[in-house]
């Protein structure tokens, strides 16, 4: 149930972040709500990037796996940053840190979905 979870959390978390560059790209272009809609999914995948901080802690403890947790928490370092980069201007920052964050999340993403699932029972016995 667990790693469901976090599966299900990662993905959504995956989804959110893409429309980053999108939303950016439509300002870019001369739509200037693309910022307002930028500005409001950096607040949405910062949400679920905590969301998905909880859930890794709580994979961490029923199934005895760091990884996720540990990569979480460097994403979502990395996001945070960003997102102040962001809210402060500092594009020389924000931009590089966005792709990064992006591709990052993509890793992970593949790695959560390509990791067999182990049962929490197996885990409370092993």
């Amino acid at each position: 149930m667990t790693t469901a979870v976090f599966r299900a959390v990662v993905s959504a978390h995956l989804i959110a972040i893409a429309g980053q560059p999108v939303f950016a790209g439509l300002y870019l272009s001369g739509v200037y709500d693309g910022l307002r809609w930028h500005a409001a999914d950096a607040d949405v995948v910062t949400s679920l990037g905590y969301v998905q901080l909880i859930v890794a802690v709580v994979l961490w403890v029923r199934l005895r796996r760091a990884w996720p947790f540990l990569a979480t928490l460097a994403l979502v370092a990395a996001e945070t940053v960003q997102y102040f980069a962001g809210m402060a201007g500092a594009l020389w920052l924000h931009l590089p840190l966005g792709v990064t964050t992006v591709a990052g999340l993509v890793v992970l993403f593949i790695a959560v979905w390509r990791a067999p699932v182990r049962q929490e029972k197996e885990a409370r016995h092993a």
